[in-house]
C-alpha cells in the first residue's frame, strides 16, 4: 500500500497522472482562449504602433477612429465566435486528439490575423485617405 501511494505521488509530481493528463494536455478550449487573449494583446499593440506611425506621417485624421471601429466592430466578435465554437465542443471533446488539426488551423488563423490585420487595416485606411 505505501508503495502504491508513493508511485501515485511520484506520478502526480511528474505530471504523468493517468487520470488528469488527457484533460490537461489537450484542453483545446482553454488553449484557444489563451491564444485569443494573447493575440488580442499583440493585435492591439501592433495596431497602435502602426496607426501612430501613420498619424505622425500626417496621413488623415479619421484613420485612427476608423481603425478603432474595425477593432471593436469586427475583431472582438470574431474572436468571441471562435472561442464560443470551441466551448460548444463540450468537456469530452476538450481532450479529443481528433481535434488537433482543427486546433492547429484555428491557432494559425488567429496569429495570422493578429499580425496581418493591423497592417492590412492601416494600409486600407491610408489608401482611403489618399483617395479622398
Amino acid at each position: 500500500m505505501p508503495e502504491a501511494v508513493s508511485q501515485d505521488i511520484a506520478a502526480k509530481g511528474s505530471g504523468k497522472d493517468s487520470q488528469s493528463a488527457p484533460g490537461k494536455a489537450n484542453d483545446w478550449p482553454r488553449a484557444i482562449s489563451n491564444h485569443l487573449a494573447y493575440a488580442l494583446l499583440v493585435y492591439t499593440g501592433l495596431h497602435i504602433f502602426v496607426t501612430m506611425t501613420a498619424i505622425k506621417a500626417g496621413k488623415g485624421v479619421i484613420m485612427p477612429y476608423l481603425a478603432l471601429v474595425v477593432l471593436v466592430a469586427a475583431i472582438i466578435p470574431a474572436c468571441r465566435f471562435i472561442e464560443k465554437r470551441w466551448e460548444d465542443f463540450g468537456t469530452k471533446a476538450a481532450s479529443d486528439p481528433a481535434l488537433a488539426g482543427i486546433y492547429r488551423r484555428d491557432t494559425i488563423l488567429i496569429w495570422l490575423g493578429a499580425f496581418g490585420l493591423p497592417l492590412l487595416v492601416t494600409g486600407l485606411c491610408k489608401a482611403v485617405s489618399t483617395i479622398f
